[in-house]
């Protein structure tokens, strides 16, 4: 019998629902990665599974046919010609576009975009970065909160792909329905199943208030150097995620 999911608008690449209840989880609990964890509140990172060292090089290449273009401008003649000026500015301003796409994901795009689980507020608060294929407007960071009784979750199965493995989504639903009304990505493709399991697992135990442990799978953080700190929670959602007690929104 083919396998059909609760929710009313799967994931794409769906492989199956995972169960909401501790008691019925398919692995024990177990983080992969962790930022902090408490009795209050536990934060997780999202890594993403593409190397920064690669981006950084993408990068640095438009700075070449720009320099090329700007010495052809340069050249005799070239600065008569209305239909050279023309071509060669649109040219210009491609490769600008492309080198100012490609900076502010090195230097901006925050690094390992977290989510964060307050298990005294039954709250999920997610750290959404919206990366725009216009590199003149700003990318703004979008914080979406969730109760976590309207969260489900999936497993996706991806095969063929450069990131091949299974990868852990959170679907927002309706209040008491399994109607779909956002969605998030709780973990980026691991390669082990049972980590996936582990990790999903761990969240329903933390959320209602079991015995987890607090060690991860891996302590290190993958190769992503920028200048900046990339990851800035708003003060108003930093208080209220990271506390029992207080105004909520």
């Amino acid at each position: 019998m083919k396998r059909q999911s609760r929710l009313d608008a799967p994931v794409r690449y769906w492989d199956e629902d995972l169960p909401k209840q501790a008691d019925d989880q398919k692995a024990p609990p177990q983080l992969i990665r962790v930022n902090e964890i408490n009795d209050v509140w536990m934060e997780i990172p999202r890594y993403v599974n593409h190397g920064w060292g690669g981006l950084w090089f993408f990068s640095i290449i438009p700075f070449f046919p720009l320099i090329t273009i700007i010495i052809f401008i340069l050249a005799p003649g070239v600065a008569s010609n209305p239909l050279l000026l023309i071509t060669s500015g649109i040219i210009i301003f491609v490769f600008v576009s492309l080198l100012i796409h490609f900076f502010k994901i090195v230097l901006f795009e925050p690094r390992g975009a977290p989510v964060r689980f307050n298990r005294k507020r039954q709250k999920v608060y997610v750290y959404e970065y919206q990366r725009s294929v216009w590199p003149w407007k700003r990318w703004p960071v979008v914080i979406k909160v969730f109760d976590w009784a309207d969260i489900q979750g999936e497993r996706v199965q991806l095969a063929g792909h450069a990131d091949w493995g299974h990868r852990i989504y959170c679907a927002v639903c309706k209040p008491g329905t399994y109607e779909v009304v956002d969605r998030f990505v709780l973990a980026w493709t691991v390669g082990n199943l049972r980590d996936a399991y582990g990790l999903w697992s761990h969240c329903c135990h933390y959320m209602e208030a079991r015995p987890v442990p607090k060690n991860p799978l891996l302590t290190d953080k993958p190769a992503d150097w920028t200048p900046f700190r990339t990851v800035r929670w708003p003060p108003d959602v930093e208080r209220e995620s990271t506390t029992a007690t207080g105004m909520m929104r």
